[in-house]
Order: structure tokens, then C-alpha cells, then sequence
């Protein structure tokens, strides 16, 4: 049965189907060196099922028991209401973390709507555009409280609200399956290169092995960098190569302007972490980069695998320049100190990883595939282009 949701079913404000919603906002939360997750809206994304842990802050059990009006349970959904209103991820379980500003947690009321579906529908291209039509402010974008009611959601049947819910969240979690094995191998590398190479600047160094620099062991490809704005990426119709920033990807462009393994690390902007470490991008295939990353190879032994382990453990923060804009310069990045190994260390170092990031480049591109199917089935099963009675699941 083909069926058109946005067509033939009743639209209802989506207050009427939940049964709670968490809203802590109102006031700055206390918070300290360590406890409890807080996660800002930055943890909040539409590529995730679940939040991503990236400067979170912390804060005491007596804060977390104590402060908060409420707190998110599994099955909930985060709803982003400042800055990019609309972003929405699905609380995990256990729940480790709390919500305070510029979010709140929905909570649907199972007799009205499956809250799988309710997750997968406010994802859609028409109510994030409803979103989009309806939230305020031209420097920071806010889905304010009230606007709530005028979010109008399509309820279908439960058994579609089941199929669509279902298909949409299982493709998601497949991905999040996914990244976890990929963490674990990231983990056994850096284990195994800092087995193999424990030595650090402040070791007496056995025969064969020196201090040297940065600048010994890295190729630099900068002058190969293109910029792009965004009013230039807008008019691309085509969009099929990853375009990297200083951070992350950031968009999708009609050309590439590098092809193979690279390590990007971040020029400007956000260029270390919590910790001190540098932002590292593991790079590969065909792709275009801004003027904010560093593209790195190696010599000396190293290839992009090890100069990655390397740079994961060698901290940064020394080097970065800038009070407003943070920058770590070529010059500063050549010059930091390092423990050179022998050569063949180095390449029976990559050998025995090899095969490791292999699997790890196979994944993520097993994850880009899930994403691109995820993401064009919805709509098609929202608006009955594809027969949900016909579907064997």
C-alpha cells in the first residue's frame, strides 16, 4: 500500500503527542573538574543517532541531584532550540549526561506516537523546513518555546508509524555499531605505537634513535589548498566530494583537488582539544580542503597512519598563537620536538597496522553508504513512493 503521509494523514501539534518535555534552561548550571556529562548543543547533531561527546563540561552528583528540574530518560529526544534550532538526537541508555541550555529532551507519549517514528519525522525535509520558516533571530536562529505548538506532525497508522521508525532508526544504529568498532581499532594502533615506540623529548634515547623535529618527518601540502566560499559551494550542483575545514568536513563540492591518504591538522580556528591535542582529520580518496588544515604526509619512514599516532599523543598547545583567532603556524608545527625511531621501526610499524586501517577505511565508507540510504529512504517512505506493506521486515 503506497501512502502519502504529508497527504493523507492528520497533522497535530507536536505538544499533543508528547507526555513530558525536559526544559532546564533558564539559569547557568554549576559545574566543576569532573561527574557528570553536561552536554551543550554542539553535542547535538542530524548525522548522529546519539550525542557526541565533544567539549562537554562537567558537574558534581549533588549539582546533577539537586539543580536540574529534570532529566532526560532513554527514548527521549533531544531537541536543539538555539543557534541551529532543529537538531535532534535520541537519548541513549544508560544516560550518561545532563541537559541544561539551549536544548530540551522530548518525550513522546507512547499511546499517541512511537517516538522511533516521531524521531525519523522530525528529521524530514518539511519539518526541519517548518523549523527553519518559524524560529527567530538573524544573528543567533531560536525555536522558542511557543513555537512548539505550532509544529504540526503527520500521524499515520501505528504499524507505518512502526515500519518508518524502525527502518529509519536501525540504519542509524548500524552506523553508531559501526564507529564503536572503529574506535577500538584506533585504540589497539595507538596502543600497539606506543608499545612500539615509548620513548618521549626528556627520555635518555638507546643507540639508534634521536631527538629531532616535526619538520624531518612531514611533507607539507598547503600551497595545494583552494578556498571556497559558501555562496561558491551554494551554486555547485553536483556536491560529490567532501570539502574539509580546519575541524571537520563541511560540505559536499562539484571538483577535488587531492587524491589519496592525507593527515589534516587544524591552521586555525579550533585547533587543539580539551586535552592540548592537535584537531586531526584521518583523510582519504578524493577530496577538496580549505585554507584552515594543514595536509600532511610522511617521510622519513612515516606514512599518514603513523604520523596520525604521533600527533594523537604530542601536544600542542605550546605552539598555538592567537588569543582571538588560535593558529598554529607551519613554522611552530615544524619545530616541535620529537623522538625519531630507526626507519625500519617506523615501516614494521606500519606493516603491522596496515591492515588495521584498512578495516578502518572500509567501515567509514560502509558508514557513508548507510548514511546516503538512511537519508534517501525517508522521504521515500514518507511519501509512499516506496509500497510499506510490501516491505519485509
Amino acid at each position: 500500500m503506497k501512502f502519502n503521509i504529508w497527504k493523507n494523514c492528520p497533522k497535530i501539534p507536536i505538544t499533543e503527542l508528547l507526555s513530558f518535555i525536559v526544559d532546564n534552561r533558564g539559569k547557568t548550571v554549576p559545574t566543576s573538574d569532573e561527574g557528570w556529562k553536561l552536554i551543550a548543543t554542539n553535542c547535538v547533531t542530524n548525522n548522529t543517532l546519539f550525542p557526541v561527546y565533544e567539549k562537554v563540561r562537567y558537574l558534581t552528583q549533588e549539582t546533577y541531584e539537586t539543580w536540574f528540574r529534570a532529566h532526560p530518560i532513554p527514548g527521549d529526544i533531544l531537541f536543539v532550540n538555539k543557534g541551529t534550532p532543529g537538531r535532534v538526537c535520541m537519548v541513549p541508555d544508560p544516560v550518561d549526561f545532563c541537559i541544561a541550555q539551549d536544548m530540551i529532551a522530548l518525550r513522546a507519549d507512547d499511546e499517541k506516537i512511537y517516538n522511533k517514528y516521531l524521531f525519523a519525522v522530525l528529521r524530514s525535509r518539511e519539518i526541519q523546513q517548518q523549523i527553519y520558516n518559524t524560529n527567530v533571530g538573524d544573528v543567533i536562529p531560536h525555536f522558542k518555546k511557543q513555537f512548539m505548538k505550532q509544529l504540526l506532525i503527520p500521524v499515520p497508522d501505528r504499524w507505518i508509524q512502526e515500519v518508518i521508525g524502525d527502518i529509519y532508526y536501525e540504519l542509524s544504529y548500524k552506523t553508531e555499531l559501526n564507529k564503536k568498532i572503529n574506535e577500538n581499532l584506533l585504540q589497539q594502533a595507538q596502543a600497539l605505537y606506543n608499545h612500539s615506540f615509548p620513548y618521549t623529548v626528556s627520555d635518555i634515547l638507546p643507540e639508534g634513535w634521536r631527538l629531532g623535529t616535526v619538520s624531518e618527518i612531514i611533507e607539507i601540502h598547503d600551497s595545494k589548498r583552494i578556498p571556497l566560499s559558501g555562496a561558491q559551494r551554494d551554486k555547485m550542483k553536483k556536491k560529490i566530494y567532501p570539502y574539509y575545514g580546519a575541524a571537520s568536513l563541511m560540505d559536499y563540492v562539484d571538483e577535488y583537488i587531492f587524491d589519496g591518504k592525507y593527515l589534516l591538522l587544524g591552521e586555525d580556528g579550533t585547533v587543539v582539544d580539551d586535552a592540548g591535542f592537535p584537531i586531526l582529520q584521518y583523510v582519504w580518496g578524493q577530496f577538496w580542503v580549505n585554507n584552515h588544515a594543514h595536509i600532511l604526509t610522511g617521510k622519513l619512514g612515516y606514512n599518514v597512519e603513523s604520523l596520525y599516532m604521533l600527533f594523537k599523543q604530542t601536544p600542542v598547545k605550546s605552539i598555538v598563537t592567537g588569543a582571538v583567532q588560535p593558529k598554529i603556524s607551519q613554522a611552530n608545527l615544524k619545530s616541535i620536538p620529537v623522538v625519531i625511531p630507526p626507519a625500519n621501526l617506523i615501516r614494521a610499524f606500519n606493516n603491522q597496522v596496515n591492515e588495521m586501517f584498512a578495516l578502518i577505511r572500509n567501515i567509514e565508507e560502509e558508514n557513508k553508504s548507510l548514511a546516503t540510504l538512511r537519508d534517501s529512504l525517508l522521504p521515500k517512505l514518507m511519501s509512499g513512493e516506496i509500497d510499506l506493506s510490501a516491505l519485509d521486515i
